[in-house]
């Protein structure tokens, strides 16, 4: 019998049933797409709060290996669900990055330490509870958010991420080769080798498109390891290693086998903490409305229910919660993912499944967290740019939806232009109270999203404003 790498039809169905062995790599590429920026918001706020080394050093590698195990667990519940908590959709969980801002400021008014990253938690326990509230009652809440304001959040998201991937594209902002053709080459590579998968090919190598490109992005970076010289010297006169170099020491030192901490940090519940961080999870509420409607828009081509809307916040918030109890900052849908999905089209949830347990696996085994732990910047950006470009199209779907009448193009223009606008140039906000410049400041997405929820509530509906003309 001739064998044949067709993708099964499944894959593009959420509930299909397909085979193991076109699941494991269709649902690696979205731990691959996402598993980089699951750990760096803990590895930001940890320095932050001055846990990064030293005595400490240990216990940031505890909160790393319990951030990979959470994202699995909470994908888990997403995808399949606990009673109503959990949409059934196909997005990845994973630590947030919005909350960078508003962590950063706690511990820097909190004077840091494991009292500060105490308070973090303690936060993020009740403000994840505030979230599930939110979630259970989104049904009544859902007509602020008609496809014309979360496609407007989808597309802030995008275009808030297209600079996330151009920096790693270029190696990571904090590299010292930042930039270097080495790193361009290796990206670019990346980058051709995904569209050649995807459109000169067929079967498993189109839909597999991502992990075939960074899988080769792993051969050429060790191949360049061989051929070139793997330090560099700054200006200074500083030596360094060069950011596309495969740390496989670190591999080499991880464990095989380690059980994860519960409770490693003590909540503690601060108002100082708890008032801003309460206003982030309204914001994360309306990023998961647009995520999960950018998802269902770029992979089913339709509209997300009530049901898979009000579930998906739902495991946001308490996903969040239960995170905290681990030492783990609020987890909530990867956009990343969101970006893969829309471009491959595959939705099955099973092989979405078969990643979210290769984080467990990660989390209980150091050594194969470590694998993908040391991928370079340059070839995740590679993949990157195209995914996030993904989720600013699957945006436009989701607005051209409806007519894109006057009243719904003031909608986008003023809130892409000045709601954007401010979160991309914080400093504008520099003169105004801190809470504002907390919740404001931090990424284009949660002005863009204000905005837009604004004028849908205050600006007439077109057939109001026809009868009002004549």
């Amino acid at each position: 019998m001739k064998k044949t790498t067709k993708l099964s039809e499944a894959a593009f169905q959420l509930d299909g049933k397909m085979p193991l062995k076109q699941a494991i790599p269709l649902g690696l590429q979205h731990v691959l797409a996402m598993f980089v920026g699951n750990l760096t918001p803990l590895l930001i706020i940890t320095g932050a709060c001055g846990i990064a080394g030293g005595e400490l050093a240990d216990l940031q590698v505890q909160l790393l290996q319990n951030a990979m195990i959470i994202a699995g667990l909470v994908t888990l519940v997403q995808l399949f669900t606990i009673g109503p908590v959990g949409g059934k959709i196909p997005v990845v969980m994973g630590t947030s990055s919005g909350f960078i801002g508003v962590f950063n400021s706690v511990a820097a008014s909190m004077g840091g330490g494991i009292l500060a990253y105490g308070a973090i938690m303690g936060a993020s326990i009740i403000g994840g509870l505030f979230e599930t509230v939110l979630g259970l009652f989104l049904k009544p809440l859902r007509r602020f958010f008609p496809a014309v304001v979360t496609g407007t959040v989808v597309m802030s998201i995008g275009l808030s991420l297209i600079s996330v991937g151009v920096n790693s594209f270029g190696g990571g902002n904090n590299a010292k080769d930042f930039g270097s053709a080495e790193n361009l080459l290796l990206a670019l590579f990346v980058l051709v080798v995904i569209i050649i998968c995807k459109h000169f090919t067929k079967g498993v190598t189109r839909y597999a498109a991502i992990l075939i490109g960074i899988v080769l992005g792993y051969v050429a970076a060790a191949l360049m390891g061989i051929f070139l010289p793997k330090t560099g010297v700054t200006a200074d006169g500083v030596e360094f290693t060069k950011a596309w170099v495969l740390n496989w020491n670190k591999v080499a030192e991880a464990a095989w086998f380690e059980i994860p901490k519960f409770m490693p940090v003590k909540p503690v519940f601060d108002l100082r903490a708890i008032v801003p961080v309460l206003i982030m999870f309204i914001v994360t509420a309306v990023e998961t409305i647009g995520d999960i409607s950018g998802v269902m828009e770029g992979g089913l081509g339709r509209e997300a229910t009530d049901k898979e809307l009000s579930g998906g916040v739902m495991c946001d918030g308490l996903g969040s919660s239960f995170a905290a109890l681990f030492g783990v900052l609020p987890n909530t849908t990867f956009s990343q993912n969101v970006g893969l999905v829309a471009m491959t089209k595959i939705v099955n949830r099973f092989a979405i499944a078969t990643g979210a347990i290769f984080l467990v696996f990660c989390g209980l085994c150091p050594k194969l967290g470590a694998l993908v732990s040391i991928m370079p910047q340059s070839v995740l950006g590679g993949a990157a740019v195209m995914m996030f470009s993904s989720i600013i199209i699957s945006g436009i779907q989701l607005i051209t939806k409806e007519h894109l009448g006057s009243r719904n193009l003031t909608i986008v223009s003023v809130a892409l232009g000045v709601g954007f606008g401010i979160g991309s140039n914080a400093g504008i906000l520099s003169q105004l109270p801190q809470y504002i410049q907390l919740v404001f400041g931090g990424s284009g997405i949660v002005p863009a999203a204000f905005v837009a929820i604004i004028l849908n509530i205050i600006l007439p509906k077109e057939e109001t404003r026809k009868m009002n003309d004549r």
